[in-house]
């Protein structure tokens, strides 16, 4: 998603607009034939992966529907300002800003699933695992893209969803089924979703244990797995963008945070010599258009700025959710780029 082409009117993005991120490639699967199997010691009754509970759509269908409103973020959003901006460049696809959307998902929470099939009481992780094509680097197979989160998560606020923004999920969001981790590092939210392993002891993959997890000189070997998104904000703008001289501008923007609604947003207009207060949007978790879901969403927020001098300016924004925590001024470095966090300095021409 490239920021300068996003309506400050609307609230939600839209499913060709959604960042894509594939391990392998996009799975061609008939909806009426897919089954989601779900196994493991971890429910009432033990199944084996071998003979596991097995769910056809309409049987899902049949399930309690719900709606939340999430915002879904790629793990290396930012990626590249690890490089651009303090000099220390990382492994990945470098990202700007835009491996991010906000989106309204329907389907059925996990928790009515797991309710159905019947969790045993000493359960405590659940791996996902999709239907992609196993993912071969270097040489080695490491089979299917999956990674487990915790049980706890699951009863929280886990969904398993067939739409985005009241539309079919397209093939390349995961289409018939995927998992929403509201909150947590798009990693956890694995598209054509098809099993569920449910144990009573903490399930791992390389998706935990390899990646998705803080590497680098200044990080211990025992690094938990990422899990819950930082606080973040961007400028609906293009970068380097000119502006007249002169003139009085509405500079609009959004901040979102995987743990809690945004507070504040803090800008500035002259490359942090001041700042002041934006006006907040939608600060609730409330988007336009879709009042009735509460959720994950994104805050957008916006500044006046009056009749700038002509010359070469850089606009920064700094968010604050309402768990107190705020954008730092750096990122810590870490080998894959992870979790790039900090205040991004935008370049804008007046003239």
């Amino acid at each position: 998603m490239r920021w300068a082409t996003v309506n400050p009117r609307k609230y939600l993005t839209p499913q060709p607009r959604l960042f894509v991120r594939n391990h392998t490639s996009t799975p061609v699967i008939d909806k009426s034939a897919w089954r989601l199997r779900v196994f493991g010691d971890g429910l009432a009754t033990p199944r084996p992966a071998t003979d596991p509970l097995t769910l056809s759509f309409r049987d899902l269908r049949r399930l309690p529907h719900t709606r939340v409103l999430s915002v879904h973020e790629c793990t290396g959003n930012g990626r590249s300002f690890f490089a651009s901006q303090q000099g220390t460049p990382a492994a990945g696809t470098a990202w700007t800003l835009g491996a991010v959307g906000s989106v309204v998902w329907e389907g059925v929470r996990l928790r009515d699933l797991l309710k159905e099939v019947g969790l045993g009481d000493d359960a405590v992780s659940i791996q996902a695992t999709g239907l992609d094509p196993s993912y071969v680097s270097g040489g080695v197979d490491y089979g299917p893209v999956r990674r487990p989160f915790p049980v706890s998560k699951a009863l929280r606020d886990a969904v398993l969803a067939w739409s985005a923004n009241d539309e079919e999920l397209l093939p390349d969001h995961g289409y018939p089924l995927r998992l929403v981790l509201p909150g947590w590092v798009g990693i956890g939210s694995i598209k054509w979703l098809g099993s569920l392993e449910v144990s009573n002891t903490q399930l791992t993959s390389p998706w935990n244990t390899k990646w998705y997890r803080m590497t680098g000189p200044t990080y211990s070997t025992t690094e938990p797995p990422l899990t819950v998104n930082p606080v973040r904000s961007a400028w609906e703008l293009a970068s380097g963008a000119t502006l007249r001289a002169g003139r009085r501008h509405t500079l609009t923007g959004r901040a979102w945070s995987g743990a809690a609604p945004i507070k504040k947003v803090n800008v500035s207009l002259d490359g942090g010599q001041s700042w002041q207060r934006a006006d907040l949007r939608d600060e609730d978790g409330r988007g336009a258009g879709v009042a009735t879901v509460r959720g994950h969403g994104w805050t957008r927020f916006s500044v006046e700025w009056d009749r700038p001098a002509a010359g070469s300016y850089q606009l920064l924004a700094r968010a604050t959710d309402t768990d107190g925590r705020t954008q730092p001024l750096a990122s810590p470095f870490n080998d894959q780029g992870y979790f790039f966090d900090a205040v991004v300095r935008h370049p804008v021409t007046v003239a």
